[in-house]
């Protein structure tokens, strides 16, 4: 009775060893846009999977530069599609693993609330000093933030008052510290479970701008990385885009 008792613990156990036994980990280079729902993506992963994912938040720019230069990273999670694309290209990454993962929403934010309006007037009346927007030549949402300036005609305009973040997490930075008092922001660092957080902001319509379509690709160095393989993998189910869509974005 007591062996028939302890079987299943035993069973289960040693169920528990085997799956550690198997686990692997990767290093996950991140667009810094992505930062809150890949943590949470990240700890369901491990939950699930028992594969650990290190994750390191930055501009993709930055990340392509640091690849060259061999940083040991096994998947990039882009701010575009063109740097996967391109590492794809000259052999650093596995072509057959790239995919869309998410796209982007741009958004006008404020932290004040009611001074951002719903048609993003505020850009050419309001009396703002500072408007903060992500490097465009690193940044994907920078470069869709001074698309978006072009089509309204307000590039001379609005050009003067602005402060340039590294990346999209510290051009977030700067607007949620009341330093700029506007901000070209993604809608995933202002939005969770659906809604705004705080403050006001005008949802940047997609005809502004190039999409922002964020691929993902697994690099060569990780190409036997089981730990990459099911986080690719698990990128693209049910839970993961649950948690993606709750942070405000497509697909």
């Amino acid at each position: 009775m007591i062996q028939r008792r302890f079987a299943p613990l035993a069973l289960s156990l040693l169920a528990a060893l085997a799956a550690s036994a198997h686990a692997d980990e990767v290093s996950v280079a991140v667009a810094a846009n992505f930062t809150a729902p890949m943590q949470k993506i990240a700890a369901e992963f491990e939950k699930d999977s028992g594969h650990k994912a290190v994750l390191s938040f930055g501009a993709t720019g930055k990340f392509y530069a640091q690849i060259n230069n061999g940083a040991p990273f096994g998947i990039l999670l882009a701010a575009d599609d063109t740097t996967p694309a391109k590492l794809a290209q000259e052999g650093k990454g596995v072509a057959a693993s790239r995919f869309t993962y998410a796209i982007g929403q741009l958004v006008l934010w404020s932290k004040q609330a009611g001074y951002v309006d719903d048609k993003g007037a505020v850009l050419k009346m309001g009396d703002y000093r500072h408007i903060a927007i992500a490097n465009p030549k690193l940044a994907p949402y920078g470069l869709a933030a001074m698309e978006t300036l072009k089509n309204l005609g307000l590039t001379d305009q609005v050009t003067p008052k602005i402060v340039q973040g590294e990346n999209i997490g510290q051009t977030y930075q700067f607007a949620a510290s009341g330093n700029a008092q506007l901000g070209f922001v993604a809608l995933s660092q202002v939005m969770e479970d659906g809604k705004l957080r705080e403050g006001s902001a005008w949802m940047v319509p997609s005809a502004m701008h190039e999409p922002i379509r964020q691929d993902a690709i697994v690099l060569s160095s990780a190409k036997d990385n089981a730990a990459a393989t099911a986080l690719i993998q698990y990128l693209q189910g049910d839970k993961a885009r649950a948690i993606i869509r709750s942070y405000g974005y497509g697909f």
